[in-house]
């Protein structure tokens, strides 16, 4: 047992420095800490995010509709940049009480629908446009089951590995060896499933796939949290296969792109309102 063991005190004390990398982000209590409406383009779809993961797999999915020939799925993606607190803004609170991206606005509706939760959002906007999720009930329960892994599995991803490896202020054995092996475990899940089987839920490319490919192929592909080498990701042969097959896909390219403000300038579109915004860019 280590001399410097924490020992939790009887009641929980927020201490607002410790958090390490996003620690004035984080806090105990919701909603909003300063007033500011969000911005509303010309599109009915008005989306409020950054390209994280989370976020990505909305802009991906809308613009997979827009590559169908939806012209309903046209929309104004507004960047919300996290670590300046945008997230906390009494808009944004409006469009999602939990504060996180992505938030979405259809104004098609009436009155106007707000969705929040990136797995909700995928959902409503493939039932929306009758996109990327089966008609067949057995092949649809099946993308419901993986796009629900996902959501169950990522906050170990991120919040538990990615968060100890990477972001946390001081480093410790229990809790990075903890999560690699869960993480380590979630690959083996998903390597298994990809055997025998082109994308994730069959031989269908669902909301599943775009749910779960910006997180466990950017993993694999060393595009977060540098830990590749550390989880020995080059053995899960399936999931990079699946990973650089979803990744060629010409949407996906336009759509990891929005709401982007790091790496290559030429990889970078912050807002998106037309297909013009990628004049120039590397799709």
């Amino acid at each position: 047992m280590s001399d410097n063991q924490y020992i939790p005190p009887k009641v929980w004390v927020w201490d607002k420095e410790n958090g390490g990398k996003f620690a004035s982000i984080n806090r105990p209590i919701a909603g909003a800490t300063h007033d500011k409406a969000l911005p509303v383009g010309k599109h009915p779809l008005q989306l409020y995010s950054l390209a994280t993961p989370n976020g990505v797999k909305v802009t991906v999915m809308l613009e997979e509709l827009l590559e169908l020939g939806h012209s309903g799925a046209e929309y104004d993606a507004w960047l919300c940049n996290i670590l300046s607190g945008d997230q906390f803004s009494s808009g944004f609170v409006e469009v999602n009480p939990n504060s996180k991206i992505p938030a979405m606005m259809d104004y098609s509706t009436n009155p106007p629908t707000r969705v929040f939760e990136s797995a909700s959002i995928l959902l409503y906007l493939a039932e929306k446009f009758k996109a990327f999720l089966p008609v067949d009930p057995v092949k649809r329960t099946e993308a419901m089951s993986w796009l629900f892994w996902q959501m169950g599995s990522s906050p170990i991803l991120g919040g538990g590995f990615g968060h100890f490896y990477a972001y946390a202020p001081e480093k410790f054995e229990y809790p990075i060896n903890r999560y690699a092996m869960e993480v380590k475990r979630q690959l083996d899940v998903l390597d298994r499933q990809l055997a025998n089987n082109q994308f994730i839920a069959g031989d269908e490319y669902t909301i599943a796939d775009m749910a779960i490919w910006p997180w466990y192929g950017a993993l694999v592909t060393n595009k977060v949290y540098e830990a590749a080498e550390f989880l020995e990701t080059h053995t899960y042969t399936h999931v990079l296969r699946w990973t650089h097959e979803i990744a060629n896909r010409p949407a996906v390219k336009r759509g990891r792109m929005v709401n982007r403000t790091w790496g290559e300038p030429g990889e970078q579109v912050p807002e998106r309102h037309s297909a013009v915004d990628f004049d120039g860019k590397a799709v």
